[in-house]
């Protein structure tokens, strides 16, 4: 059994000299999960003395960043999560001096400084702008870890160039750093660092041992006793113990927990659920058709094969599909049913669609029109942006896993191989030298051991595009035979018009870039994919503009006999 992280910590803030503290800060140690899926939060703000609301602007910040950042999703990474927070605060702060009577005096607005600590699992993440500071303390070194977001005019005049609610857009620097037991963070205002030298500070909290509420309280008292004439705020963190690093323990140990289903045939119940037929069958599970007895509404009960007993990546897989189902709100996402309802063994429910997988719509309709094609791909789309939203990848889109109902709803089905942002962050897992989808669906960089992103899903719908155009992959089966750089660059796209001459030139083109075997060279957002299978590409219209005699052949002849006039009424002008 691993130690959870664990931290120990002080802090002290004092108005000083000044009537009042326009310091801010605050620490948050959630309990249960959180303490795993967003880790320790520490935030420090230093108001600006130009302004009398500064006050107000810091303490908003910290207090807004500790409350809002416990309620993103968690599924997104804490970069994403930390960020968007930060920006909502800093574009908030900047209404609120636009809508005073400071707006046209920053200075005096809404406006402050803001530095922040996360620690989560093994690794700190510090988002920081302006200029107070976060140290890192290993012995008796002391390592600044963000720069100051100051210019100094003269040698005694200075002012902030980045700050909270400066400007409606903010840019935030944001840095991560492994974290081992007994590393110390110092989170302190320019009151208390300038006028405290490095070995001061390391000397007292390390004379102070475990009692860093009264080495914080005897830092700003000594920087007082230095001259400090302002504000003073410290903050210290020591780590007392991180969780070692065990892949898929986070997602799979209630899995581990739960034994596997029995047997089921037609009639029997399981936790509420009377099986009516088998649906699906492979080695890795069983998918039957199933009423739950308390609703009378059909689902459909998927429970592990007893060949995963033995497969950890086989009960991970499993795993992941419940733990995404119950946190993704979508009509073309399959939905979890009844996920607090307890359970004897190991099994998940979901929602029953009525109707057909893709891959046998694609065997009944073997030469779709170009909208039907085009309408369903953007419901695939619509699918995989909720599992963008919240910082998932789905990694397994293929035919099999997406269902048609009966009303032409589509709906994703199988999350067992999405990556999700959040849940990497918990223990250094590196990613397999395989796709961990369908081979012949999967992006190329997949097959390089290269972390997937979104546009590896792109990818993936891109060759569903294809397939559903032409009844064709468009590079046949050499992706999953892809082990290097060269062998990538040797790829060659196959222009869907070869096996279907009434496709539109940019509707081709289209394909080519979402298919393209570098993922930065694909589209930057799915929209922009969906747009230009719809209409041509500006750049495309302009690299194939047609000549003047097709767009307006009556003007041309006008040109053109104008022409032959003015020359001929030249001719007769020189004739001797």
């Amino acid at each position: 059994m691993s130690s959870p992280l664990s931290v120990s910590t002080g802090q002290h803030s004092d108005k000083g000299r000044k009537p009042v503290n326009q310091d801010f800060h605050g620490l948050l140690v959630p309990g249960d999960h959180q303490l795993r899926s967003k880790g320790i939060a520490v935030a420090i703000a230093d108001g600006i003395s130009s302004s009398n609301v500064s006050q107000i602007a810091s303490e908003s910040a910290v207090a807004g960043f500790l409350s809002d950042y416990y309620s993103t999703p968690e599924s997104w990474s804490v970069k994403q999560s930390a960020q968007r927070v930060l920006r909502a605060s800093n574009a908030w702060l900047h209404a609120q001096t636009r809508q005073s009577r400071y707006r046209y005096d920053q200075d005096r607005g809404y406006v402050c400084t803001l530095s922040v600590l996360i620690v989560k699992s093994a690794t700190a993440h510090l988002f920081h702008v302006g200029d107070a500071r976060i140290y890192r303390m290993q012995g008796q070194s002391l390592e600044q870890l963000t720069t100051d977001h100051r210019v100094w005019l003269s040698a005694d005049d200075s002012c902030l160039n980045r700050a909270m609610g400066l400007s409606q857009q903010v840019d935030i620097d944001y840095l991560t750093v492994p974290v081992w037991p007994g590393d110390t963070f110092i989170l302190a205002t320019d009151g208390l660092y300038e006028h405290l030298p490095e070995r001061t500070i390391t000397g007292t909290i390390k004379t102070a041992g475990n009692d860093l509420d009264s080495a914080a309280r005897q830092l700003i008292a000594k920087a007082v006793a230095n001259g400090s004439d302002d504000n003073l705020t410290v903050q210290i963190v020591r780590v007392d113990s991180v969780p070692a690093s065990q892949s898929s323990k986070e997602i799979t140990q209630q899995a581990r927990e739960l034994p596997f289903a029995p047997d089921l045939v037609p009639g029997q119940v399981l936790d509420g659920y009377r099986i009516v037929r088998s649906i699906h069958a492979s080695s890795r599970s069983h998918v039957y058709l199933a009423v739950d007895e308390a609703s009378n509404q059909q689902v459909a009960l998927k429970v592990p094969a007893t060949d995963l007993q033995n497969d950890p990546m086989g009960l991970e897989h499993f795993a992941t599909e419940q733990w995404v189902a119950q946190r993704i709100n979508s009509p073309h996402v399959v939905r979890a049913f009844a996920p607090e309802r307890q359970r004897s063994c190991l099994h998940l429910a979901t929602a029953y669609v009525q109707g057909t997988s893709l891959r046998q719509w694609l065997l009944d309709h073997p030469k779709p029109e170009l909208e039907t094609v085009r309408q369903l791909v953007e419901q695939i789309a619509r699918g995989l942006r909720a599992f963008h939203r919240l910082e998932m990848v789905h990694q397994d889109l293929k035919p099999e896993n997406i269902l048609i109902d009966e009303q032409g709803t589509v709906v994703l089905i199988d999350f067992g191989a999405t990556r999700i942002a959040g849940l990497q962050e918990l223990h250094e897992h590196q990613e397999p030298h395989w796709p961990r989808g369908a081979a012949l669906y999967s992006a190329p960089e997949s097959f390089l051991g290269e972390s997937t992103g979104w546009q590896a899903d792109q990818f993936s719908l891109g060759v569903i595009t294809y397939q559903l155009l032409t009844g064709q992959l468009p590079y046949g089966t050499r992706i999953p035979g892809i082990r290097n750089q060269r062998q990538l660059r040797q790829l060659n796209y196959h222009p869907a018009r070869l096996h279907r001459d009434t496709l539109p030139e940019w509707v081709d083109q289209a394909l080519a870039r979402a298919l393209h075997p570098e993922p930065h060279k694909r589209y930057p957002a799915l929209s922009e994919f969906l747009f230009d299978l719809r209409q041509p590409n500006p750049l495309w219209q302009k690299q194939h503009r047609p000549p003047l005699i097709e767009r307006h052949p009556v003007v041309f002849w006008q040109g053109l006999s104008a022409l032959l006039l003015f020359a001929l009424m030249l001719s007769f002008a020189y004739r001797p």
